[in-house]
This record gives C-alpha cells, sequence and structure tokens, in this order.
C-alpha cells in the first residue's frame, strides 16, 4: 500500500475517535439544572416576578401569577426557560433535586455555625456548615471560593433559613466549576425546612427546601435556584435566574460561568464516554497496524 494510503487510514481514524458519541457529564442538579423555580405542591406569584430558567411544577397542579400558564394570567413572567405544570420533565426534575439533596445532606462538616448569624462571620472559604437547628442572615455574607476549581459551599441546616430585610450573599473568586447549596431541613423532615427571604434581600446559590420557600417584596435570587422538595413556593415581584451568565438582569453580579454555582459552565459539558473511546482506540491501532503491513508488501 502507498504511503499516502497509509496516512489516510491514520487521519480517518483520527476524525472518527474525535467526534465519537459523547455522554454528559451533569451537575449534581442533573435535570434540576434547567430551572430557576421547582415547586411541589404550588408556585404562587404576586408583582411583576421574572424568572430566567426553567418554572416547574410536580405533583401539584397549580401554578397562580404568571402570563402564559394555564392556570392564571399574571403579571409575572418566565425567559430563557418554559413552565412544566405537572409534567414528565417536572417529575424527573424533583426526582434529581431530591438525589442532590439527599447526597449534599450526607456530606462531612467542615465546620458547625450553630447559633451564630450568617451575617456576622464575615467571610466563608469552601466547605461543609452546618446549623443544628435554624439559620438566619442579618446583613451580609461573603463567599470566597479562593479561585479554588470545583470548590463548593454547602449549608445543611437543620431546620429553616431567614434572612432579614436587605440581606445580601456576595460570591467572589469563583469560576465554572463552583457550586453553592442552601439544604433545609436536614435534621427536622419534612414540614420543618422552610427558606423565607425577607424584603430586598440579594441571595446567591441553589435552595432546595423540605419545606416552604417564600421570597418577600423584590428579593432577589442571583443566581441560583429556589426548590421545594414537600411543599409550596411563593414569589413576590422578584427576580431569579439560574445562570447569571446568561441574564444577570442589569446588574454586575457574576456567577463565573457556572450555571448558576451549580458546576455547569452554562450547561452539560460534553465529555467522550470511556468505553467508545476505548473501542475507537482500539479501532485506530488496527488500522494503522493494518495499514503499515500492507504497506510494507
Amino acid at each position: 500500500m502507498k504511503r499516502k494510503y497509509f496516512i489516510f487510514f491514520v487521519i480517518m481514524a483520527f476524525l472518527t475517535l474525535l467526534y465519537a458519541p459523547i455522554v454528559l457529564a451533569d451537575s449534581i442538579l442533573g435535570t434540576a439544572q434547567s430551572f430557576a423555580v421547582l415547586g411541589e405542591s404550588t408556585v404562587t406569584n404576586t408583582g411583576n416576578t421574572i424568572l430566567y430558567g426553567d418554572l416547574g411544577l410536580y405533583a401539584g397542579t397549580s401554578i397562580t401569577g404568571f402570563f402564559g400558564t394555564t392556570a392564571n394570567e399574571g403579571p409575572g413572567l418566565v425567559t430563557g426557560g418554559v413552565v412544566h405544570q405537572t409534567d414528565g420533565v417536572a417529575q424527573g426534575a424533583q426526582i434529581a433535586a431530591t438525589n442532590a439533596y439527599t447526597t449534599l445532606a450526607a456530606l462531612p462538616i467542615t465546620s458547625n455555625l450553630s447559633g451564630q448569624d450568617l451575617g456576622t462571620v464575615g467571610t466563608l472559604t469552601p466547605g461543609v456548615y452546618r446549623f443544628n437547628t435554624t439559620a438566619q442572615l442579618t446583613g451580609a455574607l461573603t463567599l470566597d471560593f479562593t479561585n479554588t476549581p470545583n470548590a463548593q459551599f454547602v449549608f445543611q441546616i437543620g431546620t429553616a433559613l431567614t434572612t432579614a430585610s436587605g440581606s445580601s450573599v456576595n460570591v467572589i473568586n469563583g469560576d465554572s466549576t463552583n457550586g453553592i447549596y442552601w439544604l433545609m431541613g436536614v435534621t427536622g423532615g419534612a414540614g420543618t425546612g422552610a427558606a423565607t427571604l425577607g424584603s430586598s434581600t440579594v441571595f446567591a446559590g441553589n435552595i432546595i427546601a423540605l419545606d416552604t420557600i417564600a421570597l418577600g417584596s423584590t428579593a432577589d435570587i442571583l443566581c441560583g435556584r429556589a426548590i421545594s422538595l414537600d411543599a409550596a413556593v411563593t414569589l413576590n415581584d422578584n427576580l431569579i435566574s439560574n445562570n447569571n451568565t446568561a441574564q444577570n438582569f442589569g446588574t454586575d453580579r457574576s456567577d463565573f460561568g457556572s450555571f448558576g454555582f451549580s458546576g455547569g459552565s452554562g450547561g452539560p459539558t460534553p465529555i467522550p464516554e470511556p468505553a467508545t473511546m476505548l473501542l475507537l482506540g482500539s479501532s485506530l491501532i488496527g488500522l494503522a497496524g493494518f495499514a503499515r503491513r500492507k504497506f510494507k508488501k
């Protein structure tokens, strides 16, 4: 075989390997990653709430206060996503969020902050932080990722989280692989894991609560999600973006390309499937060997 055919075989095998089928490396949130708000019993809105990302509900049937929903024409808007009202997509997202909650709640703790107001701790670095019962945020909390890839903040809150009016969570020095997760009800069980954001709070990270999530007037989640696994989500003239890289509503708040601090780089990242890589790699070696034998004749 002529040398040019040998080179052709090798190039074609390489291209086949390069464009092999891929699988997606998901965030720990799985299919819940596409949602800005996901409720279990109801989702209710008052005022000019704007969501960037999907809006979902399962197993309840009532979403009210959003324009374009089948239940009610209201002032709330969903942009950059769609409404999944009691459908298979919302059901799958609830399952994925529950799995994420279970995994994150089982992580070994870095520090126990029980009895401390998050507004008084100043700046935290990545870790797993525990509150045995309730947690309070009055004032400003800074989360510093320290430019560490794959770093996470996980807050395991025994029962409920409450923020005072005008409180804030500020995030610095992050990258696309970082995550922030707030879990409510890790010790109290269903009915005790509520999250209440006071009016004009500016929050960051993914709230996953066993009980209700209620946002006061003009409280915003930039950037993250509000996910209730067993109860309702109540909104009132809020902004929620699950992807500040795509939509930060004109603020200067960044999620560093992390798809709402869920380690997603704006979405699932294509990676080669190991079995496919092995098979095609073997094919590449076989083709090269075949070509060499033909070339020697």
